[in-house]
């Protein structure tokens, strides 16, 4: 229980802080409602009309831009590991009697929180205005984005427990981040990238989160269902393992 307790401590925190900066909350979601409504109905309609199927091209990018809207929110949670060790929070968490595995946790499910509400809020914008969602197309779509979220999430928190300036995690994280979220097939299909790309494409477990969102949502799929979970579980379960090992090696240094 004490580790459960300690769990749910670090994640109303984390939940509690997220709510209060209203500004962030805000300015989180429009930068995906540009890319859905400028980029979706403006240049990238007209750059690939026809390639996008039946329901237009703003249908079609909708679950890539879903996955954006997560991706960018749960792996800028990282950067908050510096900031909690510049201000000396994270010491105080790392003496707590709770191991570190549950610290990472708590942490994790913090940022999922604060991810899915994001992702929400775009998915309900989107089913009212771009593709009708129902019912149980809205629970499957949010089981796959919890699923990417745990994933890019511990990512982040792994690269906030290693680096230690915030500029060093930006430049970390855009490198990550813009590859993986540019060749997930999240704005064009997949097959039309060159196909010296197609082995990068097919190692990005984003890849297989747009495609398992694309099945739900459109109907339409470039790999069977069971195969984007059966990957997208194997890459969270490996990150994190690699989350508890960074966060151990934070413990040792403090």
């Amino acid at each position: 229980m004490p580790e459960l307790h300690g769990i749910y401590a670090v994640w109303k925190r984390e939940l509690l802080v997220y709510i209060r900066e209203k500004e962030r909350v805000i300015g989180s979601f429009v930068s995906p409602l540009l890319w859905l409504f400028v980029f979706g109905s403006g240049i990238g309609g007209g750059m690939y009309a026809g390639a996008s199927g039946s329901g237009g091209y703003q249908a079609f990018i909708f679950p890539g831009i879903l996955t954006m809207s997560v991706l960018f929110v749960s792996m800028f949670y990282g950067l908050y590991i510096i900031w909690d060790r510049k201000l000396d929070f994270l010491k105080e968490v790392l003496v707590a009697p709770v191991s570190r595995s549950s610290i990472f946790l708590g942490k994790v499910s913090g940022g999922m929180t604060d991810s899915l509400i994001q992702g929400v809020i775009i998915l309900v914008i989107g089913a009212f205005l771009i593709v009708p969602i129902s019912p149980l197309q809205f629970v499957g779509t949010l089981l796959v984005l919890a699923l990417l979220t745990f994933f890019t999430t511990s990512l982040g928190l792994i690269m906030g427990a290693n680096l230690h300036s915030q500029e060093g995690f930006a430049l970390v994280m855009n490198f990550v981040m813009w590859p993986m979220f540019f060749f997930s097939g999240a704005l064009f299909p997949v097959s039309q990238l060159p196909s010296y790309f197609e082995p990068i494409s097919l190692a990005n477990p984003v890849t297989y989160a747009v495609d398992a969102l694309r099945t739900i949502i459109l109907g339409q799929s470039l790999f069977p269902f069971y195969l984007d979970i059966a990957i997208l579980s194997v890459f969270s379960f490996l990150a994190a393992v690699l989350g508890v090992i960074s966060f151990g090696h934070l413990q040792q240094a403090k």
